[in-house]
């Protein structure tokens, strides 16, 4: 139940909402709309979960509880410091001023996050818009696979651009960004020759880990990944943030959206936060059978949102035979070949 509030709250910290008895309507934000599920649900099984969430939500806030050490998230809109967010901006400013190309390393809650974000924003084809000089720099994610015909391709791409390198990883072992840091360091260094140190930056832990000593040893800049929040919540730290600001996104706007979506989910008033209503309508529908969620989106933009929703979410729940199926499909599109199974 904590982590169903987690994963709603955490996804509405991109945008502001407010609540209603049943429905959430606003201009901008998320809407929440519950009625249908009446369909499927008595008003004395929801009231259960509604107190079962509340329960949780209470947990959560006093930061109680089994896996309390990683709840930094909950207040990380209210809690990043000036001087990080103005840090964080010079550099992005950098990287788009001096820069043709910045290539994202990382897999999981280290890219995902930022790349939903730019793709919701700037949309599917502001690379090629990059290219053309009318938008700067092109925005590429690398080291979330293992493709070695992916990675050559991009280097392809990157060979007479100058290209800034984000890595974000917190300990700098895992095997598919630290293989793709690895080739694409090099092909860096190649270009940039002398500039080399100065076209690399690495997110990762404030004091151990191998990219940590990596980084102390090159002279590259780094951010740090707090302690306290987990890799799929970090959206609002320096490993979203950074690569975010990067492509033009004005972070602080984004920012202001997730205090009022934080004040928003700290409400104790269960009619009024829309996170623990969200929690007590699943939890009650998977009481009743209802095992598999589908995110589905009428926009190509927002297709990496779905992804990112579908990582928050399986990685979260998806233990000890426990928790719902996550999918993700982009309508219209997808109304052709899923839409009859979904209707069924």
């Amino acid at each position: 139940m904590k982590t169903l509030i987690a994963l709603i709250g955490i996804l509405g910290v991109l945008t502001s909402a407010a609540f209603a008895e049943s429905s959430i309507r606003k201009p901008s934000g998320v809407t929440f709309d519950y009625s249908n599920s009446s369909i499927c649900i008595t008003d004395r099984e929801l009231q259960e979960t509604v107190t079962e969430a509340q329960k949780a939500q209470k947990e959560l806030l006093g930061r109680k509880g089994a896996g309390a050490d990683y709840l930094g998230w909950i207040t990380l809109p209210s809690d990043i410091p000036e001087s990080l967010i103005s840090d964080i901006e010079k550099t992005a400013q950098k990287i788009r001023n001096e820069g043709d190309a910045l290539i994202v390393i990382g897999i999981g809650g280290s890219y995902l996050g930022a790349k939903a974000a730019v793709s919701a924003i700037n949309g599917p084809y502001a690379n090629e818009l990059a290219i053309q000089g009318i938008k700067k720099p092109a925005v590429y994610f690398a080291g979330c696979d293992m493709s070695s015909d992916s990675l050559a391709m991009l280097l392809e791409v990157i060979r007479s651009r100058k290209t800034f390198v984000n890595v974000i990883s917190k300990s700098g072992t895992t095997t598919e960004p630290a293989a793709a840091l690895r080739i694409i360091a090099d092909a860096v260094k190649q270009s940039a020759g002398k500039e080399y140190k100065n076209r690399i930056i690495a997110t990762t832990d404030a004091k151990k880990g191998a990219l940590r000593q990596l980084a102390e040893k090159e002279g590259w800049k780094t951010f740090v990944v707090p302690d306290d929040v987990g890799g799929r919540f970090s959206v609002l730290t320096p490993v979203g943030l950074l690569p975010i600001a990067a492509a033009g996104i004005d972070i602080r706007q984004m920012l202001d959206g997730a205090k009022t979506a934080q004040k928003d989910a700290s409400c104790v008033s269960s009619k009024n936060n829309m996170p623990l209503m969200y929690a007590a309508v699943r939890n009650a529908l998977r009481k009743n059978g209802k095992k598999i969620e589908i995110l589905a989106d009428f926009d190509p933009n927002l297709h990496y949102f779905g992804e990112w929703w579908k990582q928050l979410y399986g990685e979260s729940e998806g233990k000890e035979n426990k928790g719902i199926y996550p999918d993700s499909l982009d309508y219209s599109t997808d109304l052709h070949s899923m839409g009859q199974y979904v209707q069924d």
